[in-house]
């Protein structure tokens, strides 16, 4: 049940754009124990999302940056580019500021890592909901400083060469993915995650598969280290 007396229509509508439906689950529970705001609609997937925040027009949508398919970056794409405002708080299992960059260069209107989402996830929903960005300040002097101080140099690093797209690629390499599960995983072709592959090389230098494979594992065991 919706926490307090505050007729529904008067709350603040929250949509839910989230592939693990237990966590999904815990985050609808705690919102709508809320007096002010209900969860107006769930989705699990980006296609799905985009239609249903169309539809909705919710008062914020909460968007995880991981999910099958079409990430959430490239929702949050779509929504700017039909020229949905909607705010957007970014959920997201990345600890570090790379993927908040990302999602704020996107148009997201906040980035809260599921780690520290039980305790300040409501801060950061009604931060949002008030017409400011929430940043944790652990992420806030590196993006601050990449994307304010010096925005020239924001892809200097050869990671941050990568698209949205190459980036995920590169990750579930990392992770010790065949080219064949990646493809079933983002759901499109060999052929094409091959290419992904190739331009992934290409910009960081690399020069064969094994080269690949051992920076991407290098990469994820640096971000398992920043998280621990």
């Amino acid at each position: 049940m919706n926490g307090g007396n505050m007729p529904r229509e008067t709350r603040a509508n929250v949509a839910l754009v989230e592939d693990h439906p237990m966590f999904r689950e815990q985050l609808a529970h705690l919102i709508n124990k809320q007096a002010d705001m209900v969860v107006c609609a769930e989705a699990d997937n980006a296609s799905d999302g985009l239609a249903l925040i169309i539809r909705q027009l919710p008062s914020l949508a909460i968007i995880d940056i991981t999910l099958k398919g079409s990430s959430g970056l490239e929702l949050l794409k779509d929504l700017r580019a039909q020229e949905i405002n909607v705010p957007v708080l970014m959920l997201s299992m990345h600890p570090e500021s790379l993927y908040a960059e990302r999602a704020l260069r996107a148009g997201a209107n906040g980035y809260i890592t599921k780690e520290e989402a039980s305790a300040k996830v409501m801060t950061a929903i009604r931060q949002v909901l008030a017409g400011e960005v929430y940043l944790d300040p652990h992420f806030m002097k590196r993006v601050v400083s990449k994307l304010l101080v010096n925005p020239r140099n924001n892809l200097a690093a050869p990671i941050e060469r990568l698209t949205d797209r190459e980036l995920a690629v590169f990750e579930l390499i990392g992770e010790g993915r065949t080219t064949r599960e990646i493809g079933m995983r983002l759901h499109v072709g060999v052929a094409t995650i091959e290419t992904y592959r190739a331009r992934i090389k290409e910009k960081l230098g690399l020069e064969n598969a094994g080269q690949l494979h051992a920076k991407a594992s290098s990469w994820i065991h640096e971000r398992h280290a920043i998280a621990s």
